[in-house]
């Protein structure tokens, strides 16, 4: 069995909040078979010296939408009809992009259509192709007009809107509904259920606010994932609806950027985990004009309406001890693997680097459901084990400047996702 030895410069090892000298890590096939100092190791072991970089656990994104190549594809009519065949090589591109950056874990958000991502992951886990772990939401579950119905973009044209929201496995109305669409998300794979149940800033005709499922339709999601053991999260921003689904018992959502000091407070108090994909927001909360023009009228429009309680949302989270998780939720200004650009945004808020450190390991590791085998430094674990140039206390950037990256005790080619 291949033994590899590397020489870290300074360890971040997800477990404690500190950087630490003079450390090695003995790897033994795909495991992690020990940690420490001047480490005895077999003859023929192979040495990486990693002394000019901090090494931590692979990183971990949270909340990530791979089916476009570009992020100029997101919102264009003309390319939300892609063949499936299609999204499937734009979620490998990004699944292999993502792990020459460092992410060795993606967990992927869900789309309208059907599911290709749970090919992408088969593949990736058969050993057929280098990418990203996939943790796989197949598709987001949703009411029509809601922020997860997509034939929004054929509104001009409600025959041909209603055509296509039929043939959706993911957009319906009422209990049956539900139920049935969560029994299937579990029959093809799912890892977990995403159900989408407020508005966007992205779509058009909705509100961040709104409240996009009734709770009889809330009661059917919720009893029949507890019954087939699937977690199950949200994409949900204000207050009284996140007050809502703690109350149903969910384990964690997505967003929450309208955050007030009660909602917070029951968060804290149920462990109820929060991803608050800070990207898509921090040109609102900097007040960053340029950025926010870049995005569409609809989107710049709710982010000069919500800036606000965007700012104070923000501020009452990292104040806040929520579980708190990494995401980026990229869909615009930046490509879906560009995953360090979160960091930014964590640090240009204030925000204690180890916690957000702990938020892309230890912490998505947990909310994966795969913390048994990635997200810390440790003996047993998969070496799933990144290097990274810059300093991880004081730079932003720095888990843009990937040095060096293995999955599964396998090395593969680091990439740098800072600008030319």
């Amino acid at each position: 069995m291949k033994h590899t030895l590397i020489r870290c410069g300074r360890l971040y090892d997800g477990i404690h909040p500190a950087l630490s000298e003079n450390r090695e890590i003995l790897v033994e096939g795909k495991l992690i078979r020990e940690v420490g100092e001047h480490l005895a190791y077999p003859e023929g072991t192979e040495i990486v010296d990693l002394s000019a970089l901090t090494v931590t656990p692979g990183m971990i994104d949270a909340h990530v939408h791979p089916e476009f190549f570009h992020y100029k594809d997101v919102g264009a009519v003309d390319t939300l009809f892609n063949s499936d065949g299609y999204r499937t090589l734009a979620t490998y591109h990004t699944a292999e992009k993502s792990l020459y950056g460092g992410f060795t874990t993606i967990r992927t958000m869900g789309w309208w259509r059907e599911s290709y991502e749970l090919d992408v992951k088969r593949a990736i886990n058969e050993g057929y192709l280098p990418g990203a772990r996939l943790v796989v939401a197949p598709h987001f579950l949703g009411a029509p007009g809601s922020h997860g119905d997509m034939t929004q973009v054929a509104r001009a044209n409600p025959p041909l809107m209603d055509q296509l929201q039929h043939s959706y496995p993911g957009t319906g109305s009422g209990a049956d509904f539900f139920t049935d669409a969560v029994r299937r998300e579990a029959k093809i794979g799912a890892d977990f259920i995403k159900i989408m149940v407020t508005g966007g800033f992205s779509t058009p005709n909705d509100d961040p606010e709104d409240i996009q499922l009734n709770d009889e339709e809330l009661a059917a999601i919720f009893t029949t994932a507890k019954s087939l053991r699937k977690p199950v999260t949200a994409h949900v921003y204000g207050p009284e609806l996140m007050q809502k689904l703690m109350a149903f018992g969910i384990t964690g959502m997505e967003h929450g950027s309208l955050m007030d000091e009660k909602t917070a407070r029951m968060a804290e108090e149920t462990g109820t985990y929060l991803v608050p994909t800070f990207t898509p927001f921090h040109d609102a909360v900097m007040d960053d004009e340029a950025s926010m023009q870049m995005k569409s009228p609809e989107f710049c429009r709710k982010l000069h309406k919500y800036q606000k309680r965007l700012q104070e949302g923000r501020a009452v989270t990292l104040a806040s001890s929520i579980k708190l998780g990494y995401g980026t939720d990229i869909v615009t200004n930046y490509d879906s693997f560009d995953h360090g650009v979160e960091y930014r945004c964590w640090l240009e808020s204030g925000a204690d680097p180890f916690r957000a450190l702990q938020a892309a390991t230890k912490n998505n590791a947990e909310i994966c459901g795969i913390d048994d085998i990635v997200g810390t430094i440790e003996a047993g674990k998969y070496a799933d084990i990144a290097g990274w140039k810059r300093d991880l206390l004081k730079d932003p950037d720095a888990l843009r400047d990937c040095g060096f990256v293995m999955k599964e005790g396998t090395v593969y080619p680091a990439e740098s996702r800072m600008p030319a």
